[in-house]
């Protein structure tokens, strides 16, 4: 499949992207080989090989859910740099 510069820029613009000419270019680039690596998987021989739904045969191990003690507030609190009433406290880092 060649990519051209049109399906380029639907791709960018469906990801909310904005590339100019010469990253444009890159991407392009970039794209081309992703699509050359995947369509390479087609020319492997896979009759007779069952799908995957995980890479190994490892199946969940559940645990049963207990109740536990938990720690009080204070212990909670107590290593904390900054606390305020009942609540950790941080610096702000949205700025407005």
């Amino acid at each position: 499949m060649k990519l051209d510069k049109h399906t380029t820029l639907k791709l960018a613009d469906l990801a909310k992207l904005e590339f100019n000419d010469h990253e444009l270019e890159e991407i392009q680039k970039d794209l081309q080989q992703m699509i050359a690596f995947v369509e390479k998987l087609n020319e492997v021989d896979t009759k007779g090989i069952e799908p995957l739904t995980h890479v190994s045969g490892e199946e969940n191990n559940w645990r049963e859910d207990k109740v536990k003690d938990s720690i009080d507030l204070a212990t909670a609190l107590k290593n904390a740099p900054a606390s305020k009433e009942s609540f950790f406290t941080v610096p702000k880092v949205i700025k407005k």
